[in-house]
């Protein structure tokens, strides 16, 4: 595998092949970042080919001052929220998510379709606020330092502490209802 900064210049100068292994290499962490944001599949899909199109278009402006994936996951960060506001998505998001909240656990239905723990987490996870599941994600699946969090999503470090500690709080808590039923 070749380093990040020769990977840059190549495309950067136009080679596709070489911008193929980037879009490769960072594609899971643009879509996992828009689909925290977005709940559309089709959006998903459409929001992250405009993320890659960004960093393409923009590559050449890249100076190595953080690491490439948090530029990238940066990128995916406004375009996903741009889109949330440009759409006015973020109301439907907030309904579906308030719909989610009162499916009763206890239904056959719906515990065929939480077949695993771990399922049944990302699902919780995905029910949180936006801003929480967002620094939930970039800590602990993408281990993104508070710094990189701060650069990625524009907030504070401190908003981010505290985002964090909130998101693992409610998180905790839901588990812990569900795990007394």
């Amino acid at each position: 595998m070749q380093s990040e900064e020769s990977l840059i210049k190549k495309v950067v100068t136009g080679d596709l092949s070489a911008f193929k292994q980037l879009i490769s290499q960072h594609e899971r962490l643009v879509i996992h970042m828009v689909g925290r944001i977005i709940n559309n599949e089709e959006d998903i899909k459409d929001v992250s080919q405009e993320v890659f199109i960004k960093v393409y278009h923009n590559l050449n402006k890249f100076h190595f001052k953080a690491k490439l994936s948090t530029w990238i996951a940066r990128i995916a960060y406004s375009t996903a929220i741009n889109y949330v506001k440009k759409y006015n998505k973020q109301g439907v998001t907030e309904d579906i998510e308030l719909k989610r909240q009162l499916v009763d656990y206890t239904t056959p239905e719906h515990l065929l379709h939480i077949k695993n723990e771990a399922e049944f987490v990302h699902n919780q996870v995905s029910k949180l606020p936006l801003q929480y599941r967002t620094v939930l994600t970039l800590y602990h699946l993408n281990e993104f330092s508070y710094q990189e969090i701060e650069e990625i999503t524009g907030m504070p470090e401190g908003t981010v502490k505290s985002y964090l500690f909130r998101a693992r709080k409610l998180l905790k808590e839901r588990l812990a209802r569900y795990y007394h039923r």
